[in-house]
């Protein structure tokens, strides 16, 4: 009976490493690290200018140098994939992430799906956890003030969102079929950080 702590305590301890490993390795098979603790300028081309900067473990932007937003646009194009991604906005902030661009030079609503980060949208049927004139939100959720998650998943024309693990879009649509996607900055404040992408 003496041995039945150190053995519980043992298992305890492998049961904890057995998960620790497993977190460890989530974004290990198939995911593509473009903002996780480091951001190479490199893997994006900029259209639209703001004051964008690597700061603390996040990438931001709270100025716009110009009126027109401003857009990061990855190097790749994808077709089927998951991106997971870790935003911070503040309540003013207009931001969102842009998937299946029709090309690099010209980014909006009418070129790409557009997953929105916009608590203050004049319409909030398309604000927040919405995909811009595709797939409405009702009621929408409010992201400003704190770090949030999003998952995005397109898989041929079945394209689905979750929002801090709730789902805010699950619709079929085809006008875009694959291109880059782009990290935006309209208003407010808003920070990245842990962007991973998956071709699925």
């Amino acid at each position: 009976m003496k041995y039945l702590p150190t053995l519980a305590a043992g298992l305890l301890a492998g049961a904890i490493a057995v998960q620790l490993t497993g977190a460890a390795s989530g974004h290990g098979d198939g995911w593509i690290k473009l903002i996780d603790g480091n951001y190479k300028a490199a893997d994006w081309t900029e259209v639209g200018k703001a004051n964008w900067e690597f700061k603390d473990g996040s990438l931001m932007a709270d100025k716009l140098d110009g009126k027109d937003p401003s857009y990061l646009v990855s190097k790749d194009s994808y077709k089927d994939f998951v991106i997971q991604a870790e935003f911070w906005a503040d309540d003013a902030a207009n931001s969102g992430i842009f998937i299946r661009c029709d090309g690099r030079e010209k980014i909006g609503a009418k070129e790409c799906y557009e997953v929105n980060i916009f608590d203050k949208r004049p319409d909030p049927t398309y604000g927040t956890g919405a995909i811009v004139d595709v797939a409405k939100v009702d009621p929408m959720p409010k992201a400003g003030g704190k770090w949030n998650t999003y998952e995005i998943t397109a898989k041929g024309s079945q394209l689905t969102v979750v929002l801090n693990g709730q789902k805010t879009v699950d619709v079929q649509d085809s006008k875009h079929a694959a291109g880059p996607f782009a990290l935006q900055y309209g208003s407010g404040v808003i920070k990245f950080r842990k962007v991973y992408i998956k071709a699925l």
